[in-house]
């Protein structure tokens, strides 16, 4: 029985597979060491995390190199036997190797990165986490309205970058255009109606103006795009009803709800003040012209007509 456990012990494919184990472990335990020490020595949330992911990655590749180094003599002889099997398992995990690839193309092409904005499979919400498979979201939308947080953490396959198309509301151009609509009155004052949401709109969104500029002249020069305008602008239609007056402006792609809430609040100020030289419309419904009603009243027995004689 000492024989057996000894030719057992010193077996060279159970010596080489205790070695692989042991490396790996090694390199695990190395690797969540690692990890906890960022924390003591890294400050930033987001070199932190950037700190993690790339400890993760080594500590991964450093599993491959352990294992390939281990049996680095036996690999030349199960090389067919790799080339049909990997046939087989590329086929049954296409899905899988897509997500990693996926990730590469993620990681390396910059499509988008944590903090981002973005919709990824028909799912808004901001970038928590890339993994090798998935991209964890946190949900804006759905039936919350006003891009806030709907609460749910969506983990969407990095497959989806080369399925569908990926917006990015806050990559080489981290501002949004919005634009808010205002009914004016017929018989309103429309140089003042246009003149005092013009001033709230420079009061309210004109601090993103510079900023903004810069971010899309480095655009312009990096794709070929019109050089657009970026202030603040104000322009006007008409219908049946009223006048309309359109408020187009630069925003950050996160403050779009407060935003709008501080223009329209400023804007009926406004308003409020002209003393009725500027009113806001609404729906109303004028009739132009009565029928005539014709009203008959019928007895039980219906009598000869009055100017009939009897």
């Amino acid at each position: 029985m000492g024989d057996d456990i000894r030719r057992i012990l010193f077996d060279p494919t159970l010596s080489r597979l205790i070695m692989a184990v042991v490396g790996i472990l090694i390199v695990i335990a190395l690797v969540r060491l690692a990890n906890r020490s960022t924390g003591r020595y890294i400050r930033d949330t987001d070199n932190r995390y950037r700190v993690r992911k790339f400890i993760t990655f080594v500590g991964y590749l450093a599993a491959v190199i352990v294992v390939a180094t281990v049996y680095s003599d036996r690999l030349g002889g199960l090389t067919v036997a790799f080339g049909v099997a990997g046939a087989g398992v590329a086929f049954a995990l296409q899905e899988v190797i897509a997500s990693i690839a996926g990730w590469f193309a993620v990681t390396f092409a910059s499509f988008f990165k944590p903090g981002d904005r973005v919709q990824l499979g028909g799912i808004k919400g901001d970038v928590i986490d890339i993994g090798i498979l998935r991209t964890t979201l946190m949900e804006v939308g759905e039936w919350v309205k006003g891009d806030l947080y709907s609460g749910r953490v969506v983990r969407v396959a990095n497959s989806f970058v080369f399925k569908e198309p990926v917006f990015n509301y806050s990559g080489d151009f981290p501002f949004l255009w919005d634009e808010i609509s205002i009914p004016v009155k017929y018989g309103s004052d429309r140089a003042l109606a246009q003149q005092l949401i013009a001033r709230v709109g420079q009061e309210v969104v004109g601090a993103y103006v510079p900023e903004a500029r810069e971010a899309w002249k480095t655009l312009v020069r990096r794709f070929l795009i019109e050089d657009a305008s970026v202030d603040p602008m104000v322009t006007m239609t008409a219908n049946d009803n009223w006048m309309t007056f359109t408020l187009r402006y630069v925003v950050d792609y996160k403050g779009r709800r407060g935003v709008k809430h501080r223009l329209f609040n400023r804007i009926l100020e406004e308003i409020e003040a002209t003393g009725g030289a500027v009113a806001l419309a609404s729906t109303t419904f004028h009739l132009v012209e009565t029928p005539v009603l014709d009203v008959r009243l019928h007895g039980d027995r219906p009598g000869p007509p009055s100017n009939v004689p009897v």
